[in-house]
């Protein structure tokens, strides 16, 4: 193979599930219904936590933070991935692979610290009511969701920067649906054991510090819920904190598999559509999560609703008197 140290590639082959072209079609339909249904429902909530007054609270700014980001993370692959799902040549432009790659990296590691953020609000809330509003102000919350940010964004930088600069030969057969970090280490034609490590490592920082934020708020929860003397109020916090736990499995439980795993590994395949879970199928669960176990969102849909119904016969009458 020829080296290539530094210079750009036109494209990169993005094999996804070469050995089983029959996915393909069904693949497509699949992200595609996944992709308008994560778009329509997190955008929902955004828009309801925003027009709806009732709803301007800490979880609900937390809320915000992680519709938008879901909505951010499905469009920096989906897109590119429904493109080739259609498509004879399945190839993304290097520079198009280098701008998915970080911001893939950033939206994921900057979603990973924000549940943990979500699990300490539940926590203030849960063990701290009477204090809940005066602790979880506003300006504590928005440092809170800027340093999740923050710290995806050096995280994308300091890792796929490293990548990057990997010497790669010119096969160019990228094995996955999208440009992520460890394929990308794969392709190298020089030894990669200091990139492996660094990922290992700054990504078991990155999931056992939420985790533990995480565990160590629901041990204080569990406490407090059990201390509940009625049993409608029990089940409220209970359907409240259970949504934000599913949640966390769903998104944690594929990341750590892939990310955490011994290099060489096998089960390539497994590790595609574990990927194909947590960046798509979990975005889209997340309205559905949140707002059937919640009446507080369900009530401000109602009203919205009600409200644009009202909106809307008032300008029919305005324009036709006869209806008056």
């Amino acid at each position: 193979m020829q080296y290539i140290n530094g210079s750009f590639l036109d494209n990169f082959i993005l094999m996804g599930f070469f050995n089983y072209p029959w996915l393909d079609l069904p693949l497509f339909f699949i992200l595609l219904t996944s992709y308008i249904f994560t778009l329509v429902g997190n955008i929902a909530i955004i828009l309801v936590s925003q027009l709806d007054i009732q709803l301007h609270s800490p979880m609900y700014f937390f809320l915000i933070n992680l519709s938008f980001l879901d909505v951010c993370f499905t469009t920096t692959t989906v897109p590119q991935m429904l493109v080739n799902l259609g498509s004879p040549t399945k190839t993304i432009t290097y520079v198009g692979c280098v701008a998915q790659v970080y911001v893939f990296q950033w939206l994921g590691c900057t979603e990973c610290v924000l549940l943990g953020m979500m699990a300490l609000d539940r926590y203030v809330a849960v063990c701290e009511p009477l204090r809940y509003s005066v602790i979880m102000n506003y300006q504590l919350c928005l440092q809170l969701a800027s340093t999740a940010w923050l710290i995806g964004l050096a995280n994308s930088l300091l890792q796929s920067t490293l990548t990057i600069q990997l010497p790669l030969c010119d096969h160019r057969a990228l094995d996955h649906f999208f440009c992520e970090l460890p394929s990308l280490i794969k392709m190298a034609c020089v030894d990669t054991t200091v990139n492996e490590i660094t990922l290992a490592v700054v990504a078991t920082f990155l999931v056992l510090g939420p985790l533990s934020m995480i565990f160590i708020s629901y041990c204080y929860i569990i406490q407090a819920v059990l201390r509940i003397p009625s049993a409608d109020g029990r089940h409220k916090t209970f359907n409240t904190c259970s949504s934000h736990l599913l949640v966390m499995v769903l998104f944690y439980g594929p990341g750590i598999y892939i990310y955490m795993q011994p290099s060489g590994s096998s089960f390539q395949d497994l590790s595609k559509f574990l990927t194909l879970f947590y960046c798509v199928i979990t975005p889209m669960a997340n309205p559905f999560i949140y707002t059937p176990r919640n009446k507080e969102v369900k009530g401000a849909l109602r009203r919205l609703l009600r409200k644009g119904f009202l909106v809307i016969k008032q300008k029919r009458k305005v324009r036709n008197p006869r209806l008056m």
